[in-house]
């Protein structure tokens, strides 16, 4: 497990491999991840936004930009957690995955970003 605080607000990260398919005639290797999103800051905050990088053993890198996570801007008061999981695919057995949430403190109506540490993505067969 990953894990990060920026400004009160704690991201943790667990990832699972779910498998390889062919897909268009080539491989995709795909990951699963869970992410907690806990609230350890004295006001409530909302996620509004997130941006992905993900990045995999080949050079690629894919970004993705979009509203809330899983179709939900969760509102977490003090002391509150929302966890959700997703996946991503990638066209090698390794890779990473960063980014970040824009969220609002719902005290001061300010926008600020929390950091989404990076975390491995990696198949166990090819692991040495």
């Amino acid at each position: 497990m990953v894990q990060q605080v920026t400004k009160g607000i704690k991201i943790s990260v667990e990832t699972t491999f779910e498998g390889s398919f062919y897909r268009n005639y080539k491989i995709q290797y795909a990951f699963g991840y869970k992410i907690t999103i806990e609230n350890q800051s004295k006001d409530s905050v909302q996620l509004q936004w997130r941006h992905w990088e993900i990045l995999d053993a080949l050079n690629n890198v894919e970004i993705v930009d979009g509203e809330g996570v899983i179709g939900q801007k969760p509102v977490l008061k003090p002391g509150e957690s929302h966890t959700y999981t997703s996946g991503c695919l990638l066209t090698s057995p390794f890779g990473a995955m960063y980014g970040h949430y824009t969220m609002v403190n719902f005290t001061t109506t300010q926008k600020f970003t929390v950091d989404i540490p990076t975390f491995k993505l990696s198949a166990p067969f090819a692991i040495n």
